[in-house]
């Protein structure tokens, strides 16, 4: 008879290969345009991956607009191209660029170690090198009938420009007090030289952004109070702590007056997630004078007039995904040794997600496929489908049902069998736990709301 330890060693994620070949796998991630050989960093979210990402949109979301001093804006991916000349774009958003001569590598010079220690190029060594030139990273394209210089315009490199040009619009329509916060969820472009590491760094991206409007002298305080806010989010959803840190800015931006990333312990090291900034008066500044438009903000009770302040927080949703996908993978090893006494291990992979982020929150699994035990567990999946994202599945051996629903991170596997055509009840197991329960029918949606809530 083999033995079984009782408690499983735990493995985490090693390398970004694994997730890559789980998340195309399972339908969370593909190569965008894959039929034709990819385009170079760009992504498309398959069926899974689609819904969780909806899921982490909407938890950054609902911690922004359920206060009462935030609100939202969808604002356009195309704007006047003078906002760009505002925001310091056009002239400075930029990487500074070198060509090697022999092996036709272009790399950043402004992060390449070979290169700024040594003046080599990092692929192959070799010291023929152009110039240094700046890039610009935004992708150019046109408006109206007519290429010409006078039809440019840029796809947007960051959302952050439409709550500056909005603020009056939000603040008079919504009557809304200094201080108060505008966010919103959209779609950027960067034409980044290094892109990479999957999903962390891509040309085309989504970024959630909350732009904080504060009365000079006061920023200082708001600025901390956001730090702690975030860092309290990640916590919430399950990101473990020791795998997140502040980094303070060594230089900062041109607008800023404070700085400092939230960083995740990716497996290719510590990198930014989220940054947080007291980007001062600079930005509704900079548009009141290219505009011509008086941007201040007038407190009528104490009678005066100013620009605000700006405390920013900006997070990439793609980047967030990876982040949650990283924490929550997990191997969980068994090790037995049968009678003859050979070793052998049993690895369950789990992605231990929050189930406010997993794809779905059921999974309903009729223990054979017989019309007897499936019509009516489609019916208990329409059922818990009023309430919750619910998958269904009657393909292979229940056990092989139970390791895809943990692989893919749902909370509550809910079996109906035989037994459930005589007491109206169903098996529910718990990924984390790997316990059962028996519970009817008619109080399932009940028990599964309420389980939810726990985690």
């Amino acid at each position: 008879m083999s033995q079984t330890q009782n408690v499983p060693e735990i493995r985490r994620l090693k390398d970004l290969n694994t997730l890559v070949s789980l998340s195309k796998r399972r339908g969370f991630v593909f190569q965008s345009s894959e039929i034709y050989g990819g385009l170079g960093s760009c992504w498309d979210y398959g069926p899974l991956g689609s819904l969780m990402k909806l899921n982490v949109k909407r938890a950054w979301w609902n911690a922004m607009t359920r206060r009462s001093d935030i609100v939202g804006i969808d604002a356009a991916i195309l704007m006047h191209p003078t906002v760009w000349k505002a925001s310091g774009h056009v002239d400075g958003f930029s990487d500074p660029l070198v060509d090697c001569k022999d092996c036709k590598t272009r790399f950043r010079a402004d992060n390449t170690e070979s290169y700024l220690t040594k003046k080599q190029c990092p692929q192959c060594g070799g010291k023929n090198l152009s110039e240094e030139r700046n890039f610009n990273l935004m992708f150019k394209t046109h408006m109206g009938p007519l290429e010409d210089s006078g039809s440019v315009v840029y796809l947007r490199p960051e959302t952050a420009q439409g709550h500056f040009v909005n603020f009056q619009n939000c603040q008079q329509s919504s009557r809304l007090k200094i201080p108060f916060g505008i966010a919103a969820i959209g779609k950027s472009f960067r034409n980044e030289i290094t892109p990479g590491n999957f999903i962390f760094r891509t040309r085309e991206f989504e970024q959630m952004e909350m732009q904080y409007f504060v009365k000079p002298g006061t920023d200082d305080t708001y600025f901390k109070e956001w730090k702690e806010r975030r860092w309290k989010f990640y916590l919430k959803f399950g990101i473990r702590e020791e795998n997140l840190k502040f980094k303070d800015h060594d230089k900062l931006a041109h607008y800023a007056r404070a700085a400092v990333d939230v960083e995740y312990n990716f497996p290719m090291g510590y990198s930014e997630l989220e940054g947080i900034h007291n980007r001062s008066d600079f930005d509704l500044t900079q548009h009141a004078k290219f505009s011509g438009k008086n941007l201040e903000y007038f407190n009528e009770a104490e009678k005066e007039k100013y620009l605000p302040f700006v405390i920013e927080t900006a997070v990439g949703c793609d980047r967030l995904f990876l982040a949650f996908m990283c924490d929550a993978y997990r191997e969980e090893v068994t090790y037995m040794t049968d009678e003859a006494g050979k070793k052998s291990e049993d690895v369950r992979v789990v992605l231990g997600l929050h189930p406010e982020i997993a794809p779905y929150k059921v999974a309903v699994l009729p223990l054979s496929k017989k019309d007897e035990l499936s019509q009516p567990a489609m019916a208990l999946r329409d059922q818990l489908a009023e309430d919750f994202d619910v998958t269904y599945d009657e393909t292979a051996s229940i056990g092989k049902r139970y390791r895809r629903q943990d692989e893919v991170g749902t909370p509550f596997c809910v079996t109906y069998d035989f037994d459930s055509i005589n007491d109206g009840a169903v098996t529910v197991r718990h990924r984390d736990k790997m316990t059962q329960e028996r519970i009817k029918i008619k109080e399932l949606n009940q028990y599964i709301a309420i389980q939810l809530k726990q985690f």
